[in-house]
């Protein structure tokens, strides 16, 4: 999997979808993964797994589905039959390498140059996720400095964080991810997506 993206190939990943009706919206409107939040309280878009399963379940087989986790029990893991899987919580490199027998690993932070060099350094991280907040807070992030680290990241690289269709072209412009994420960009209200937002997002990032 390359790092960087071709031109026009910037990869969308749609988190906190909470129904199967608008993981079809998203998945008609080009988005290549969806993200289920699963056993997090205090998070508008929270799952349960059953919930989560039955959404991954109805989408097509060519879309990534992916649990987004938060320092999660053995036995909430196990449970999940997917095989992508995003930590972001606390976790630490023994327990991501040891999940990561199992399951390809998405490791979500808030951008900070320490945290990058971190996990772009564990072996069991795939991808990483880097945010503008602790997850679906919708604070940007500071793209320029990002950029300037990317020679120096070899995992493909999701930008998300405060993302909208009005700003998605400029960042990928200067991140060149090999991904976007999205979630409180296409709400009309905290964990209420909006069809037309979501068709509008990935409209701006096939423009780009």
């Amino acid at each position: 999997m390359n790092k960087s993206p071709a031109f026009g190939t910037t990869r969308i990943k749609i988190c906190g979808i909470t129904s199967i009706e608008m993981a079809a919206v998203a998945v008609d409107a080009g988005a290549e993964s969806i993200g289920l939040v699963i056993d997090v309280p205090d998070s508008p878009r929270c799952l349960t797994i059953d919930q989560a399963q039955a959404i991954a379940h109805a989408l097509p087989p060519a879309v990534m589905s992916i649990a987004v986790l938060q320092d999660p029990p053995d036995a909430l893991t196990e449970q999940w039959t997917g095989s992508w899987v995003q930590l972001h919580g606390s976790e630490d490199e023994a327990f991501t390498c040891r999940f990561a027998r199992t399951k390809h690993i998405i490791r979500g932070f808030r951008f900070d140059p320490q945290q990058v060099l971190r996990w772009n350094a564990c072996q069991g991280v795939e991808l990483l996720l880097i945010d503008g907040s602790t997850g679906g807070q919708g604070d940007l992030l500071d793209h320029q400095a990002l950029a300037d680290m990317m020679p120096q990241i070899e995992k493909p690289v999701i930008l998300a964080g405060g993302l909208t269709a009005d700003n998605v072209a400029q960042a990928i412009r200067t991140v060149r991810p090999f991904a976007v994420d999205v979630s409180s960009g296409v709400e009309s209200s905290p964990g209420v997506k909006d069809a037309g937002l979501i068709r509008r997002f990935c409209q701006a990032v096939r423009d780009a």
